[in-house]
């Protein structure tokens, strides 16, 4: 059976017929901050916010108008009304900081796309960095069932010669080549789930190709840097979609000054020029002043005002339920780092070493015809267990890490 152990150990996946792509998960979330669609979305959020904030700055146009009163013929041969050209200018005077209020609120709508863009890039990050882990856990299982099969597969070439020299019966064989097949179809279902698994990644990087992809380096081993309570505080400063709320609030502010200052009256000045020319080349000019103002009887923006009240009390409320829900996250997250990786410590520790010990052991023995193989078959399949629950805590272990610096904010890159 020593034979089989090295065929075990010597096993490993077999060769994809196109090249694959290798990448760590650094090179992934690099790769997708520059290529996801949605993030390249997000970022016209922020042109339009600019073209808002010169939009905001901008004067009023002045009004030109340009006129002819031409009488009949009659009318003007009789001198009873003469030729006129009208040219008139009309000016409007912007009163209360109207133009400064609207290039606040343009500024604040600015600064809170740019923290929404971060914020979609930190949600992207996680995204990336846990489907990474995913392949990474994929890729770990399907290696563990291709070297199941493959130990197999000895199995059923020794015990095929021993039925041929009368030294096993039939019945044996049979079992062993069922419990090949059966890891046959484990292995194609790793296959699936890792495939699964690729396409996630290969959407959130912005491929349209389909060639593989192989996920390489160590899922983090480190510890959290700091405690839940030291976490959550760095989230309350750092969490970009916090502070975008703030600025929110801010621009909700800004926009109630502006609406007051809407309810202000503007003045419109105008002068206008007529050149006048009556019979007998008889011609003349007058000039005239005014200035108008709508009378503030019934419109003053009232219901734009309060609507801006309200909208700025809408942004506390939401303030208040993203700090109860970003503390609500962390704790849950640091409970189930904590929980993982004590996990992650129990398998090393306590389970990894017996389950091997017991699967070589019981190999050998069967190999001797001391053991059964059931026994045999038993052995290898606590051992898989073992190992694909190890599998799955690294994982889980490595993703509570990730999640825990997304809710704080993020890494700086």
């Amino acid at each position: 059976m020593a034979a089989i152990c090295a065929m075990t150990l010597a096993a490993r996946p077999a060769r994809a017929q196109t090249t694959a792509a290798t990448m760590t998960i650094e090179q992934a979330v690099a790769e997708a901050l520059d290529h996801n669609l949605s993030i390249a979305a997000e970022r016209y959020n922020v042109a339009v916010a600019d073209a808002r904030v010169v939009t905001a700055g901008l004067r009023p146009n002045p009004v030109l108008t340009a006129s002819a009163m031409l009488p009949d013929a009659a009318i003007f041969d009789s001198n009873v009304n003469p030729r006129e050209g009208i040219v008139r200018g009309d000016v409007l005077l912007e009163r209360g900081g109207k133009r400064a209020g609207r290039i606040e609120v343009a500024q604040q709508g600015r600064a809170s796309a740019a923290l929404q863009l971060q914020n979609a890039v930190r949600t992207l990050t996680l995204s990336v960095e846990s489907a990474c882990i995913d392949v990474q856990q994929t890729q770990s299982d399907l290696q563990l069932a291709r070297e199941s099969l493959a130990a197999f597969n000895a199995v059923v070439a020794i015990n095929t010669e021993r039925v041929r020299t009368g030294d096993l019966a039939p019945v044996e064989l049979a079992r062993s080549r069922l419990a090949a097949l059966q890891f046959q179809n484990d292995v194609r279902s790793r296959e699936a789930k890792l495939a699964v698994a690729a396409h996630r990644l290969r959407a959130l990087l912005g491929r349209t190709d389909t060639a593989p992809i192989v996920v390489t380096g160590e899922l983090r081993r480190d510890a959290a840097p700091s405690g839940a309570d030291a976490l959550q505080q760095r989230a309350f400063e750092r969490r970009p979609d916090l502070q975008a709320l703030e600025r929110d609030q801010a621009r909700s502010l800004a926009d109630i000054r502006l609406q007051l200052a809407q309810g202000r009256i503007d003045y419109t000045v105008s002068a206008e020029f007529h050149h006048q020319l009556a019979p007998n080349a008889l011609s003349g000019n007058e000039w005239g002043l005014f200035v108008s103002a709508p009378i503030p009887l019934f419109n003053r923006n009232q219901g734009e005002a309060e609507r801006a009240r309200q909208e700025a009390r809408q942004a506390a409320a939401r303030i208040a339920a993203l700090r109860s829900d970003i503390t609500t996250e962390l704790r849950s997250a640091w409970e189930q780092y904590a929980a993982t990786r004590e996990l992650v410590d129990t398998i090393e520790q306590q389970m990894l070493g017996p389950a091997r010990d017991v699967r070589d052991t019981t190999a050998y023995s069967y190999q001797r015809g001391d053991a059964s193989f059931i026994e045999f078959l038993d052995a290898q399949r606590t051992f898989n267990d073992a190992m694909q629950g190890y599998n799955e805590a690294r994982a889980e272990y490595a993703r509570s890490l990730y999640t825990l610096d997304a809710l704080a904010g993020g890494t700086d890159r």
